[in-house]
């Protein structure tokens, strides 16, 4: 389902982004997709943005799908664990009828939130280690 950007939120420990309907006490808390991913859509011919793809976050600049399992990263005094690299697709997406494939299943990576903090759009996601 796609998200619409909220403009910012509250990453909570142990549960994810507050208020998503994903969060809770497992290791797909978060979702990141980078806005290269979603570029890659739009040579397509996709009209698709930041959140069609039901990502929590959406990224800029950082290689998020060769990001080691385990990787650490900081968004102001939130910190993260990236614990899942893509998934499986056990339906396909509106988007996948639309141009036969989707980037989130293979682009898409999990986090869970293992210290609370604010994020709002413009922040900097940083890798703290690998």
């Amino acid at each position: 389902m796609r998200k619409k950007d909220i403009g910012k939120g509250e990453l909570i420990e142990g549960f994810g982004l507050k208020g998503d309907a994903h969060g809770g006490d497992w290791h797909r808390q978060v979702s990141l997709l980078a806005v290269e991913s979603i570029e890659k859509m739009q040579k397509k011919g996709l009209k698709v943005g930041p959140g069609d793809f039901a990502e929590n976050i959406t990224t800029k600049g950082l290689d998020l799908v060769n990001l080691p399992v385990g990787t650490r990263l900081r968004v102001n005094g939130a910190l993260m664990e990236v614990t899942q690299i893509g998934k499986e697709c056990h339906s396909r997406c509106a988007i996948y009828y639309q141009a036969g494939d989707c980037v989130m299943p293979r682009e898409g990576i999990f986090v869970r939130v293992l210290k609370s903090g604010p994020v709002q759009v413009g922040d900097i996601v940083e890798v703290v280690s690998e």
